[in-house]
């Protein structure tokens, strides 16, 4: 090769620093990192079917291998394609990295109609984004593209974009010399103070009831808070969290949190301390903040802003939490604690009637869960789409083993599973992928059940078909007197959709079929479909806290109908 471009210098970049895989669509203005890539020779394209699409597989990626994803898409259009992709991962603390193309230097901010140019693209970015850079010149492409990898793997982590214009992707630049040049220094970790860890070892060394509420900030603790359990702690997880510790563990309730369980929130009212490690209590799973937690509230968390989110804190431990976790625990060493062992057997005798009470809410699907989890190998990852079923037993009954397994939309976005379920299929080389979806969220994106089978993405697909959206129709019950306006969807046959795309695929109409027909799903090699027929086995409960609303909405109506 005589030239060496800006374009191939991305290429290289990538692969010095592990990357293996990239997801995206060539395109007019990112040839030349496309070109870098064939040119480079280690790293697999994936070509998706749409931007979006290939932000959400570089998002699944990352979360199921821990390594960084990479996404890159063309400019205007093809960038904003990538947003809903940047703004999944900012929810999930996903370091990503986007690359995408722009107007050649001359044309950026000119207005001269040029193809693809979009007012203020990097604006646009950095809305989305954790932060976005621009290359301004060649010999600074590389520098960019190590702070902005540097600011993707930082803690709190997330998706950065660099905007490299056509003409600088083009232009020639001396080829470094030496590889580390290219090499990006993992970040350091966030210490605790001294005075922090004190602190907090004093709050602990006080508490007769202590619990532990773990978030994804919390990913790379499972030892630590393992370790605590067995101090005689209780835990439960956020549902981006779970999968932290084992759910054998029987302290740790797992995505059991608390809304419209009473079993959790009498622990919550006999616990003398909370102990929140990573993780935002976000509205969906707190009653937007109004489930009651106990007012001895204190926080690890790297974000310094964080001291005070959703509910009041008395301490912040403003650090990496493995690293917070590993110091506390050596301080414990030395400390008596008084945990109170009756207590340590309440939250064990407290997770098996919350899993008892839950099943009894989900009428012919209770045992969906433990069927799917008795046919479904231990290393199996677990993706998910915004439904009724993932919301209900997806979220909470669903035994996880690893928090890498845990791969689900954070920011309750629908039609986004598939694409996360097949980029973790691809990250995670040979482990298998198990996707849970409703059919609503399915068709989002179902183009890219072609991705899948042009990759032969490990993933099995089972779509949980009712018709329209189900989730919706229960709020439509709840609060427009069971007006379904705009909630039911004309769909494609699934079998025949499958077989268009020369895909395995099986229908369940009988509850006591399912467990079977994923295990001879699972037992196919590449990506293949199992379809649940709802109106066959019958509809869904309404879940907390719209069956609540919806009782209540029966008994007014009961009321002004009586004489």
């Amino acid at each position: 090769m005589s030239k060496y471009l800006v374009g191939h210098l991305v290429a290289d970049f990538l692969a010095h620093n592990g990357v293996d895989t990239v997801f995206g669509i060539i395109s007019v203005h990112n040839i030349p990192m496309m070109d870098g890539i064939t040119l480079n020779n280690t790293i697999r394209m994936v070509m998706t079917r749409g931007e979006t699409g290939a932000a959400h597989m570089a998002d699944g990626l990352a979360r199921a291998s821990g390594k960084v994803g990479v996404v890159i898409s063309s400019t205007g259009p093809g960038a904003s394609n990538a947003v809903p992709g940047l703004v999944e991962a900012r929810f999930a603390g996903t370091p990503l990295l986007h690359l995408t193309g722009q107007s050649a230097m001359a044309h950026i901010g000119a207005d001269t109609g040029a193809v693809h140019d979009v007012p203020d693209q990097l604006g646009m970015l950095s809305s989305v984004s954790k932060k976005a850079f621009r290359v301004r010149a060649a010999n600074e492409a590389l520098d960019v593209l190590k702070q902005a990898w540097t600011e993707a793997v930082t803690a709190p982590r997330g998706p950065v974009s660099v905007e490299i214009p056509i003409d600088i992707q083009r232009a020639e630049i001396g080829r470094p010399a030496d590889a580390q040049a290219y090499v990006v220094p993992a970040p350091a970790s966030r210490e605790p103070s001294a005075q922090e860890i004190q602190q907090l070892t004093q709050l602990l060394k006080a508490a007769k009831r202590p619990m532990i509420w773990a978030g994804g900030g919390a990913r790379d603790a499972s030892r630590e808070l393992a370790a605590l359990l067995e101090l005689g702690f209780g835990m439960v997880t956020s549902w981006n969290g779970h999968g932290v510790v084992t759910d054998d563990h029987p302290s740790n309730l797992g995505g059991l949190n608390g809304p419209g369980s009473p079993a959790v929130q009498a622990l919550y009212e006999q616990a003398d301390l909370l102990l929140v490690v990573g993780s935002r209590l976000r509205g969906h799973e707190t009653l937007d903040h109004k489930l009651k937690l106990p007012d001895n509230l204190v926080r690890i968390d790297v974000d310094p802003a964080a001291q005070d989110r959703g509910y009041p804190g008395k301490l912040l431990v403003c650090a990496d939490a493995a690293v917070a976790l590993r110091q506390l625990l050596t301080r414990l060493r030395d400390e008596t604690l008084s945990i109170d062992p009756a207590f340590t057997q309440a939250v064990r005798d407290a997770k098996q009637q919350a899993i008892a009470d839950f099943r009894q809410t989900l009428g012919p699907y209770q045992d969906f869960a433990s069927e799917l989890r008795a046919v479904m190998p231990a290393d199996t990852i677990f993706a998910r789409d915004v439904t009724l079923s993932n919301s209900t037993w997806g979220h909470r009954l669903f035994p996880l083993h690893d928090q890498h397994h845990n791969i689900y939309p954070v920011g309750a976005g629908i039609g986004q599973g598939l694409q996360l379920g097949i980029g973790a299929a691809i990250g995670s080389k040979n482990q298998k992928v198990v996707l849970l979806s409703g059919d609503g969220g399915f068709f989002f994106n179902m183009t890219e059940i072609w991705t899948a089978v042009q990759e032969a993405a490990n993933i099995v697909m089972i779509v949980m078909n009712d018709g329209g959206y189900g989730v919706i129709k229960h709020m439509q019950d709840a609060m427009c007197e069971g007006r379904y306006a705009h909630s039911n969807l004309l769909a494609p046959d699934l079998l025949k959709l499958a077989e268009l795309a020369n895909m395995p695929a099986w229908r369940v109409s009988r509850v006591e079929d399912f467990g079977a027909t994923v295990q001879q799903a699972l037992a196919t090699r590449g990506p293949s479909l199992v379809e649940v027929d709802m109106h066959a086995i019958g509809p869904f409960p309404p879940y907390y806290p719209y069956s609540a609303m919806i009782n209540a909405a029966k008994a007014r109506a009961g009321d002004e109908a009586k004489p």
